[in-house]
């Protein structure tokens, strides 16, 4: 009798000599593509990182002729010798005498109308001036060099208005902030002012770069939160609640670390580069006038 032969089982499949897919067998490439990225953007960002920090703009760029604004070249040297420029406001009998250390951008004619306005509104006798790489003044900026460059031009003031160094308001607006907390912590002031001021450079960084390890690779510190604590004396700080490019929890938190007196100015709907309202004017003149 015949029997059927027994069904046979199918073999099994098998991948052998069979080539992987192109992406499969080239993958070391695309592994390797991420990392080298990585090292490649931090490299160029501790070779070049005064360039991604400052944004300078070199003379002839803005108006350096301003007929509508009062004012005089000022002129001075760094320690280092290299010859910076100013624009200078003054007043027989001013409110206060006030150093302005701009932000991180632009030159001095950019600040034109915040020289006429603390002139002619707030009555103070005013030198705004150029870092180091900035409009008229020579050099290249960076932070041990702005914080130098203040110094001379607060010697300037001083010498110009006839008072000492430490009876010179300091004010600063983001980045310029920050050299007013250094000279104001070290060396004492009669008043700081601080406008959209941030509390260092790498956490700033950080919170715009979350994926670059700034804290540990940035020289440039402009630690004002470890500084602002050994600053003993009036203050007056103020920070738009839209800030975009500092916002405003980092102004808090640099107000928080200051001693007393002071007093804070929030900015409803105030973003980086917007003119205070009116009323922070009112405030800065009462504030100055209630200075011993």
């Amino acid at each position: 009798m015949e029997t059927e032969p027994e069904p046979r089982a199918s073999p099994a499949p098998t991948t052998a000599g069979r080539r992987p897919p192109r992406w499969c067998r080239n993958r070391w490439p695309y592994v390797l593509a991420l990392p080298v990225a990585f090292l490649f953007c931090v490299g160029v960002l501790m070779i070049f990182e005064e360039t991604f920090i400052f944004f300078p703009l070199r003379y002839p760029e803005g108006d350096w002729d301003p007929d509508w604004l009062s004012f005089q070249d000022a002129w001075f040297t760094s320690p280092d010798g290299l010859r910076l420029h100013g624009w200078y406001a003054g007043r027989d009998d001013p409110r206060a005498v006030v150093l302005f250390c701009h932000g991180n951008a632009g030159n001095v004619t950019h600040r034109a109308e915040t020289l006429r306005t603390l002139d002619e509104r707030v009555g103070a006798s005013v030198l705004i001036f150029d870092y180091r790489g900035y409009g008229r003044s020579e050099g290249k900026p960076d932070e041990e060099g702005m914080l130098a460059d203040a110094r001379a031009a607060r010697a300037w003031l001083a010498e110009r208005a006839g008072v000492a160094e430490r009876d010179v308001v300091m004010m600063g607006r983001s980045v310029g902030g920050a050299v007013a907390v250094d000279l104001a912590a070290k060396d004492g002031a009669r008043a700081l002012v601080l406008e959209s001021t941030f509390t260092s450079v790498p956490d700033l960084a950080a919170h715009h770069y979350p994926w670059l390890p700034v804290h540990r690779l940035l020289r440039t510190r402009f630690d004002s939160l470890s500084k602002i604590p050994s600053y003993r004396g009036p203050l007056l700080q103020s920070h738009g609640d839209a800030d975009t490019i500092v916002p405003y929890p980092f102004g808090r938190r640099l107000f928080d670390a200051a001693n007393e007196p002071k007093q804070f100015f929030p900015i409803p709907g105030g973003d980086h580069n917007d003119f205070p309202p009116r009323e922070y004017y009112e405030t800065l003149v009462a504030f100055l006038e209630g200075l011993e």
